[in-house]
């Protein structure tokens, strides 16, 4: 299983980018997959996530201004990040988590690092003011 991120890059500030997660090993329609962030001496922190039913959560520091989605003919998700602010600047990774079509849990899972088992590299955006 291996999930690779990209569409990283440097932008100005009230910019834009799309951030693109293309999965091998696991079908991402069966599965929870999830963006996060980190930036050096911190945690990773949660963004956004995506149930297999379609289910989306954000982040209250990216709501309104990002959107999660996901393709399946090309068995990737996407993170459309609009707005984007200097403290957006941070590594992104996407995480899947292990789980096969999973019924609806309380909604702390979707955001929780721990639910995610496999991660890939991660794609550096930087947000220049």
């Amino acid at each position: 299983v291996q999930q690779q991120a990209s569409g990283g890059g440097l932008v100005q500030a009230g910019g834009s980018l799309r951030l693109s997660c293309a999965a091998s090993g696991r079908t991402v329609s069966n599965h929870v997959m999830g963006w996060f962030r980190q930036t050096p001496g911190k945690e990773r922190e949660f963004v956004a996530s995506i149930r297999s039913g379609g289910g989306k959560y954000y982040a209250d520091s990216v709501k309104g201004r990002s959107t999660i989605s996901r393709d399946n003919a090309e068995n990737a998700i996407y993170l459309q990040m609009d707005s984007l602010k200097p403290e957006d600047t941070a590594v992104y990774f996407c995480g899947l988590d292990e789980g096969f079509h999973l019924p609806f849990r309380d909604s702390s899972y979707y955001s929780d690092l721990l639910t995610y088992n496999y991660w890939g590299p991660g794609t550096l955006v930087t947000v220049s003011s």
